[in-house]
């Protein structure tokens, strides 16, 4: 692999725009997913049982793709093996049984912009807990603007209080809250595993644990199909190729250079959203522009601090 080629702005901008692209398409993905598998939004334990299978692939895949690019076969350390455990929980887990109940309660393009509020929250949680970083006005600032946009999407139907479901608006900010402890967590854990190891194997480890829990709880999927499996693989490409080109680009880069192309992120989530949803109104709506321009903002100006 060129390192140097890795290092080239261009490239990085590239690579970093495609990862935060399939981050975004995640959104109407998962929700297009529950149409194909018949899945209702009540159904938690289907809900489960539905990302468990992605999220087991993914993790094969995601090792998969890091043995290839390494020439080796990707096993982690005996002394990480906890490590693996404790962010499969997190991560994996705890995550994603906020972010598909979440999702299947409250609209993608809702969905998009709330999530983006792990940016702010992982830099609280760095300064405050994990103790990496130092706050700084920049950041302080950042975090401020960024959530004024989660809270202008929420100011439907009589004000905030009012639109904001613990089912549905609630979750989505519980899974950003459980990704921005996940990414405290990696940066401690990478210090002494290869991050492409520790996403694989927690995801594969996470995937298997949400399968059990959705079959435990009576979660039943059906509807394969050539488009439905094709949709499901397609999911799982999206976790395992977007962290391991993320991991590459943050192994050979600054974290600023490249996780200032973040504020894409709920932008390609918002359009993508639009256009395969058909939520095109609440998207491009004054208020969930405006919402969509202050959570981007937030995040470059939190992010641009970093540099």
């Amino acid at each position: 692999m060129n390192k140097k080629l890795l290092t080239k702005t261009p490239v990085v901008c590239g690579l970093a725009i495609i990862c935060c692209l399939l981050w975004g398409s995640a959104f109407p993905c998962i929700k297009i997913g529950y149409q194909m598998f018949n899945i209702p939004s009540g159904a938690v334990g289907s809900q489960f049982l539905f990302a468990g299978i992605r999220f087991t692939l993914a993790g094969i895949l995601t090792i998969l793709f890091g043995s290839i690019l390494s020439k080796k076969i990707l096993v982690p350390k005996k002394e990480s093996l906890f490590s693996v455990f404790k962010l499969s929980m997190v991560q994996t887990v705890l995550q994603y049984v906020f972010f598909y109940i979440g999702l299947a309660n409250t609209s993608g393009v809702k969905s998009s912009i709330i999530n983006a509020a792990n940016v702010f929250l992982s830099i609280l949680f760095a300064v405050f807990i994990f103790k990496y970083e130092k706050m700084t006005v920049l950041k302080v600032l950042g975090c401020v603007v960024g959530f004024l946009g989660v809270v202008v999407i929420n100011l439907a139907n009589g004000g905030f209080d009012m639109s904001i479901k613990l089912s549905g608006e609630g979750a989505i900010l519980l899974s950003a809250a459980a990704y921005a402890l996940s990414s405290g967590m990696i940066k401690k854990y990478s210090k002494d595993e290869n991050p492409v190891v520790l996403s694989g194997y927690q995801f594969f480890l996470g995937g298997i644990i949400l399968v059990v829990v959705g079959i435990a709880t009576g979660g039943k999927i059906s509807g394969f199909t050539l488009a439905s499996i094709a949709l499901l693989i397609y999911m799982a490409m999206i976790s395992a190729v977007a962290y391991t080109l993320w991991g590459i680009l943050l192994k050979y880069n600054p974290v600023g250079k490249v996780a200032v192309f973040g504020f894409t992120n709920p932008i390609f989530g918002v359009i993508l959203s639009a256009v395969f949803l058909g939520e095109k109104n609440q998207a491009f709506g004054v208020q969930g522009l405006v919402a969509l321009v202050l959570v981007s903002v937030g995040i470059f100006m939190v992010n641009k601090s970093k540099n």
